[in-house]
């Protein structure tokens, strides 16, 4: 996978840009199986140190240093556009807000729409946390957060290499805490799966207090890791925020 955004689809006139931040430990090739399901959406996705073609590189531990270092590749695939949605889910979540901050500040791009996914507010810390860990406790405690259980991670030699990354995603985002008054004029959904036991209604409803504009809440089906199941519910939610604002009534079925 290479850390820029050639390996991704050239962009179209008619697209609206869907910036793509990552969940721990994965890397922007994820969201290469986005691309063919949707026509309305130009799936764009910066490539963070310690992961794929960049895994020699070594990965960020704080979320504004890796928002500081991603931001030239953002810019360089936002420059045939005015406008973008970012989109994020859980470790992405928080990286997707700090990216809104910085494209919106002096009016860098036009954000359309936030869109958090798998997250609480950006002000609410974990309770039990998996940094400092040892190896077996880190990975359990991983595992009971996403309520997912990464492949690479039962093969002694992968999961020898994959360590060192999630540790270090996990400590990035156990250890955000953005300023009281970092607030957006971006509206925001926030998308939780409906069987996630990770984040609640309650707290996927927390980040109101990260916009002044509207919030809309919505459900997908599925656990923490919907996604990796489902994304073409995910990817037609989204393209309703290209052309008109999700309403309460909207529905994934």
């Amino acid at each position: 996978m290479s850390n820029s955004s050639k390996t991704f689809a050239q962009p179209r006139h008619d697209t609206v840009p869907l910036i793509c931040l990552p969940f721990a430990g994965a890397g922007a090739s994820f969201f290469q199986d986005w691309m063919p399901l949707t026509g309305t959406l130009e799936i764009l996705a910066p490539q963070l140190p310690g992961r794929e073609k960049r895994f020699l590189e070594e990965p960020y531990r704080d979320v504004e240093e890796a928002i500081s270092g991603i931001l030239p590749e953002v810019m360089k695939m936002l420059r045939p556009y005015n406008r973008a949605i970012i989109f994020g889910h859980s470790l992405g979540a928080v990286l997707a807000f700090e990216l809104a901050h910085r494209l919106t500040a002096g009016d860098k791009i036009q954000i359309d729409h936030l869109v958090v996914s798998g997250s609480p507010g950006p002000w609410t810390p974990r309770q039990r946390r998996a940094t400092g860990l040892d190896d077996a406790g880190f990975i359990e405690q991983v595992r009971e957060f996403a309520g997912y259980d990464h492949p690479a991670l039962n093969d002694p030699d992968m999961r020898e290499m994959l360590l060192p990354l999630l540790r270090a995603d996990v400590e990035m985002h156990e250890n955000y805490y953005p300023p009281e008054n970092r607030i957006l004029n971006v509206p925001i959904t926030s998308v939780r799966g409906s069987f996630d036991e990770l984040v609640s209604d309650e707290e996927a409803a927390q980040w109101q207090s990260a916009t002044r504009l509207p919030v809309q809440i919505l459900q997908i089906p599925g656990g923490h890791m919907y996604l990796t199941q489902s994304p073409q519910i995910l990817l037609r939610m989204i393209e309703t925020l290209v052309t008109a604002a999700v309403g309460p009534a909207w529905s994934p079925v």
